[in-house]
């Protein structure tokens, strides 16, 4: 058993995993990583924005550190305190 906790509600930001989603424009199935907020569909050109399955990080102090800092960024914005 290891000594340190992973986090499992970050599991799918540090290891991405695919999911296949439709372009609400023309249909075509996509598809996008667990970690990804938007895509341009290949078909139509159309970007799609999701909101990324942020879990615990939206609200868990220790978020930053367990994520990177980088991925945190990238995903949080300027929304670090709400």
């Amino acid at each position: 058993m290891p000594d340190v906790f992973e986090c499992p509600g970050a599991s799918n930001i540090k290891a991405p995993t695919i999911e296949e989603i439709k372009c609400p424009k023309c249909g075509e199935e996509l598809e996008i990583f667990t970690d990804e907020t938007e895509i341009k569909c290949d078909n139509c050109g159309a970007t799609i924005d999701r909101k990324a399955n942020l879990q615990c990080i939206q609200w868990c102090e220790a978020a930053e550190k367990c994520i990177g800092e980088e991925k945190y960024r990238e995903l949080m914005g300027d929304k670090k305190n709400g």
